[in-house]
């Protein structure tokens, strides 16, 4: 029975991922003035490519989504939905960082559970879990031209770290897999969501020229 939930939680981890994402994707390629094959172009992308990315770097062949093409249907259904309610979503901006801090956080925790499934390291499951919250996003910003995420003043790459860092920290001590799923991804959420609210940032070196 722990097992089954386990499988269930991680599944509506990668769910609320994808939804997200595409979501966030979907919004962004609106500002643009895409018209719909393009929104359902760039709210995939979104959607899938921290996971492809993951499949790719470990090995998993086919990915996952080829495996189980349930997730393009869920990112297509997220971005045609979105499109058609777009206008009615004023504070874009505001929206997209918050559905992109719940995609961050869910992947990162199912990127570091995939990549210790595997037998990697831990150092290998942290980058995994870094690199599929953060990939997906990126992927997004670089296809619509815009400013990357990731280069926004406060916390971003630091809260998929913190995620993947509990959970791995977690698992070594023998926690029950769902309080380590929950915690990973309420710690990474809890931090962006600080992040976004009060602009919290890690201190830079500031680098004079002459």
């Amino acid at each position: 029975m722990p097992e089954q939930i386990i499988i269930q939680f991680l599944g509506l981890l990668n769910i609320l991922g994808l939804v997200v994402f595409a979501i966030s994707g979907t919004l962004f390629a609106a500002e643009k003035n895409m018209d719909i094959l393009g929104v359902m172009l760039i709210g995939t992308a979104t959607g899938i490519g921290g996971g492809t990315l993951r499949d790719l770097l470990l090995g998993i062949s086919p990915v996952s989504w080829i495996q189980e093409p349930l997730a393009i249907y869920i990112c297509l259904a997220a971005c045609i939905i979105t499109y058609f309610t777009a206008d009615l979503h004023r504070r874009r901006l505001k929206l997209i960082l918050w559905m992109d801090a719940i995609g961050l956080s869910a992947f990162a925790v199912l990127g570091t559970e995939i990549a210790l499934q595997q037998q990697e390291n831990l150092l290998i499951a942290i980058v995994m879990g870094v690199m599929s919250a953060t990939f997906g996003g990126i992927l997004r910003d670089v296809l619509c031209a815009k400013t990357l995420t990731l280069m926004r003043p406060e916390l971003y790459i630091t809260c998929a770290l913190l995620a993947s860092l509990i959970y791995v920290v977690m698992d070594a001590w023998g926690f029950n897999q769902s309080v380590i799923q929950s915690c990973s991804f309420v710690a990474g959420f809890g931090l962006r969501a600080l992040a976004i609210s009060y602009r919290l940032e890690i201190p830079k070196l500031s680098h004079a020229q002459d």
